[in-house]
């Protein structure tokens, strides 16, 4: 008989299995926030804990157990059939199991489960290797719901998934033992510390070997890409019980047992390649090619029907022959072939074109080893499904499904799915998948509300299975049984061998309490109930499907929320306030406040990982507006049109504060604190010793023989007003660095006489002051327009986020037409190539910002690196540091927690000099490692000899204020 937990004790419980009682949350907030994935699903979890070690996920399992809670592990929130969500305990485990360890000169890899399949391939890439299963959502999916759901991809086929490519897990089973299946006493310990599971599955075993026809059932599903039910081929495969149990966790999507970490075989990188996309007249000509296709020995043949070439027209970056392509009825196969080496290659595709050359495609196949063309291709079919679920029906759910039939029945079954489509009226459906493998998903859409839609899909559904079962295929492929078809493992396998994946799910799990409803239910209709509905919010947002691509990128992601939280919050409150649960809608509200607004650094790194291109930033400058406090408007809005005293007022203070005597520290930080508290955190900045003192005014007089009109100019300079606030922490600053750089290539700049006056916008709408932004914008344009002639020359920044910022101010009006370069591209450009000769550091650590990363300018940003020092290092965490202007001294918090991470990357570097391209930037990174970080382009200057010998600025020279030297 269960024991039930009174919601007041259910804190205290978990908060016992954790070192920390932050780790665990149940706040409304949170608890609305964690329940929705990736999947068509939602359930409410009663509590969110974010377990730190194997240690304490023990704790958690037994604990759960006792008391008959039902516990499911999420890490990145991608899976899609529903096996991530529940009603019980949510285990986060995202957020603490980080590790990569790689052994064996990459040729193995042990790596935690809070990993994404990308930043697990950025530590194996230096030693020529990767990791076998390829995942579209690589960006996101962890190595955890890797291994769970045994994910494969587009190349990795059955060769190269987490099953064949696996060798040892540490697990921890549902009784809270810990087993290192690696370990040479492995079978030693299990047989003493889990004698019924161990002898369990070696009965087991002998079942299924003494059933011949068991056997053939076995090898005929396992064939082909199949995560429907357990994966009981490794009873067949393996015949000790660590191997079994390792193999049995693959796809068992944490029912079985909870994977602390993995050791996988690695595979080679095949760093050649040959793409091209064969488009045919219709879904049929491409299914049909396909026999043909697979024997010349393609890596990748991803299908994509008419739908999704639509959709995918839409698509920024996708090539211009698809976007001018009159789409009717076609279909396309995405064909690529992979090497070790350009020999390989140019044989492999050789061989295969007299198959290409009689392919029913218009015209002869062109195969492309353009990196850049194949980036587009494959930009266009990794986020495929997000882009076609984003451009649903506004209030829609999306519902996506994974089957798999033998290759050569694929063409069929997508003619007979086609006219499933048609029989019950889901008009806007659409296929695609990995066509090499006969592995196929489309979605469906609808509301998924009423009796009658329900109805419609139950109907279907049963459709789809007597479908694909009897073309000999499997119902799930590669995204897992969860909720969507455990309802239908026993039809697909029958009575003996679903029993048989029962026996084990009770040996590992006697209270079935693991990952409740995947797999293993007793409910026919589990896969009609909790599903989502995703009521309309927000233009900007409606289109989100809640994939979580920009959960990784997102600098308050171990903070608060991220973007597909902040989203799905605004879906929870709208709906809270449709059902007239007023109360629920204003306590979200009051939660959203800080989480939601406030620790937003609303830096648009969401929309660089977004398929669709959602900026969840704008949505929350939105949402800062219409919570502005009339005050706060009004005071920004008057700085706008005061900005030249603004700037160089706060430069005095900062300059005063710097000053002081270290003693009188405590006391100037105490006063801030009071203020702080008095007047709230969100309104007034957090001053700390190592912030600098105040910069060096902007101004400039004519270059001497100059004109004074910009005639003789090669651009207008704009310096960025933040280093006038924050001045450098050594030195001159980057101002005084880039024109002297700039001088030393006999480039003339031009900097406006109104120049102190001028800012890029970027206060006024990270805040949501329209007015302010406004009042910037009629101040600034016309200066720009004066000074560049109309566009004739570009204009240049020298803060990475003021360079974007000025770029989205003037594209705001259309008309204008006029370039911005940042200053770091400029000199890349046309500063580099005429130096000559000079001495290098000997390294240097770079942070790219989230502004050059949206501007494409870390490729340059790195040129000038190396022109800095002979050894370059981009921490692989390097991420957003959500200084964000101000939003670091008015939420600190929000710093360290996107900074740990990379923090802890560059003490291990240990370079010689830090840099990056952003002043408030290279604050933030000085706060978070103990490092100065400096512009990168002061330091080139130093390194090439240009600066003036007495390091002082030329507003200083004419009377500004000259940076004070540190006293800390």
């Amino acid at each position: 008989m269960d024991v039930v937990v009174h919601a007041g004790a259910l804190q205290p419980l978990l908060a016992d299995c954790v070192r920390d009682s932050d780790q665990v949350r149940t706040t409304e907030l949170d608890r609305r926030a964690f329940a929705h994935d990736a999947s068509h699903f939602l359930l409410v979890p009663q509590a969110i804990v974010a377990p730190r070690d194997a240690d304490e996920v023990s704790k958690l399992l037994r604990a759960t157990a006792a008391a008959g809670i039902d516990l499911t592990f999420r890490s990145g929130g991608t899976s899609l059939s529903g096996q991530a969500g529940t009603e019980g305990v949510l285990a986060d485990v995202r957020k603490h199991f980080k590790g990569v360890e790689v052994l064996d000169d990459g040729r193995r890899v042990r790596v935690q489960p809070g990993v994404t399949v990308k930043q697990l391939n950025a530590h194996l890439a230096p030693y020529g290797r990767k990791f076998g299963p390829d995942p579209a959502s690589e960006a996101a999916c962890t190595i955890g719901g890797v291994v769970a759901n045994n994910s494969s991809g587009m190349a990795c086929g059955t060769v190269e998934n987490s099953y064949r490519t696996l060798e040892s897990v540490v697990a921890v089973l549902p009784s809270g033992t810990v087993i290192d299946t690696g370990a040479p006493d492995a079978d030693q310990r299990l047989r003493a510390l889990e004698p019924a599971l161990h002898a369990g599955l070696l009965q087991l075993r002998e079942r299924l070997l003494a059933n011949p026809a068991s056997v053939a059932k076995i090898a005929s599903q396992f064939a082909m890409k199949n995560t429907m039910g357990y994966g009981i081929n490794a009873l067949v495969d393996y015949a000790s019980v660590p191997e079994i149990l390792t193999h049995l966790i693959v796809g068992s999507e944490g029912t079985l047992a909870f994977v602390a970490s993995a050791t996988f075989a690695t595979i080679e990188l095949r760093t050649h390649a040959a793409t091209a996309l064969l488009v045919f007249d219709d879904l049929y000509a491409a299914n049909a090619s396909l026999p043909e296709l697979v024997a010349t020995g393609a890596a990748t043949l991803e299908l994509m029907d008419a739908t999704s070439l639509r959709v995918g027209q839409r698509l920024a970056d996708t090539p211009s022959f698809l976007k001018d392509l009159i789409i009717d009825s076609q279909a396309a196969l995405l064909l690529e072939y992979q090497a070790s080496t350009a020999a390989e290659l140019e044989q492999l595709a050789g061989a295969a074109t007299p198959t290409l050359d009689q392919l029913p495609v218009g015209g002869r196949v062109r195969l492309s080893s353009d990196a850049a063309v194949r980036n587009k291709l494959w930009k266009l079919r990794k986020g495929l499904y997000t882009s076609v679920a984003g451009a649903r029906r506004s209030g829609s759910t999306a519902l996506l499904e994974d089957v798999v039939v033998p290759v050569a029945r694929l063409a069929d079954t997508c003619a007979e799915l086609t006219a499933l489509f048609d029989r019950y009226d889901y008009d806007e459906s659409v296929i695609f998948g990995h066509a090499k493998d006969g592995n196929i998903h489309f979605m469906i859409t609808d509301r998924f509300e009423d009796a009658d839609q329900l109805g419609r899909y139950r109907a279907f559904t049963e459709d789809l299975v007597t479908l694909i079962l009897a073309n000999d295929g499997s119902l799930k492929a590669e995204h897992g049984t969860g909720r969507v078809m455990a309802p239908y493992v026993r039809r697909q396998y029958g009575d003996e061998l679903y029993e048989v994946m029962v026996a084990i799910k009770d040996l590992f799990d006697p209270g079935r309490r693991l990952g409740a409803g995947s797999i293993i239910t007793d409910d026919p209709e589990l896969h009609l109930k909790h599903i989502k509905l995703t009521p309309s919010v927000d233009a900007e947002v409606d289109r989100c499907v809640e994939c979580g691509y920009c959960e990784p990128v997102c600098p308050s992601r171990d903070l608060t929320l991220t973007p597909r939280q902040r989203i799905a919050l605004r879906r929870e409150i709208r709906d809270a306030e449709d059902r007239g649960e007023h109360q629920l809608a204003a306590e979200l509200e009051r939660g959203y406040t800080y989480a939601g607004l406030h620790t937003c650094a609303v830096d648009g790194m969401c929309v660089t990982a977004c398929p669709v291109l959602i900026n969840t930033g704008a949505l929350v400058k939105k949402l800062r507006s219409e919570h502005l406090p009339k005050p706060k408007d009004v005071a920004w809005t008057t700085l706008a049109k005061h900005w030249k005293p603004t700037t160089a007022a706060f430069s005095t203070v900062m300059g005063i504060a710097e000053a002081l005597p270290a003693p009188l520290d405590a006391a100037l930080i105490g006063v801030n604190k009071a203020g702080r508290a008095l007047l709230g955190n969100d309104h007034i900045p957090l001053w700390s010793v190592e912030l600098p003192g105040g910069g060096a005014p902007r101004r400039r007089p004519a270059a001497p023989g100059g004109s004074t009109d910009g005639s003789t100019a090669m651009a207008v300079y704009l310096p960025a007003c933040v280093n006038v606030m924050f001045g450098p922490l050594d030195g001159p600053g980057v101002q005084v660095s880039f024109e002297a750089l700039c001088a030393r290539a006999g480039i003339e700049l031009l900097v406006p006489p109104e120049i102190e006056s001028m800012c890029c916008g970027t206060p006024w709408s990270s805040k949501g002051i329209v007015d302010g932004y406004a009042a910037m914008k009629a101040k600034v344009l016309p200066v720009i327009q004066a000074a560049t002639d109309n566009g004739r020359l570009p204009v240049i920044c020298d803060a990475s986020s003021c360079t974007e910022g000025y770029a989205q101010l003037i594209a705001s009006v259309p008309e204008l037409n006029i370039k911005v370069i940042d200053a770091v591209a400029f000199v890349a450009t046309y500063v580099l190539p005429v130096l000559g000769e000079y001495r290098k550091l000997e390294s240097v650590t770079v942070h790219p910002t989230c502004s050059s990363t949206q501007l494409g300018l870390n490729q340059d940003l790195a040129k000038v690196a190396g022109a800095v020092a002979d050894q370059v290092f981009v921490p692989l965490d390097a991420g957003c540091c959500a200084f964000a202007g101000d939003r670091g001294m008015l939420h600190p918090e929000l710093t360290a927690a996107a900074t740990g991470p990379e923090a802890a990357e560059v003490a291990d570097l240990d370079a010689t000099a830090h840099a990056s391209c952003n002043r408030t930037c290279e604050l933030g990174m000085t706060r978070a490692t103990g490092k100065d970080y400096r512009h990168v382009l002061e330091l080139l200057a130093e390194q090439v000899g240009v600066l003036p010998s007495q390091q002082i600025s030329a507003g200083a020279s004419a009377g500004g204020h000259t940076p004070a030297t540190r006293n800390r």
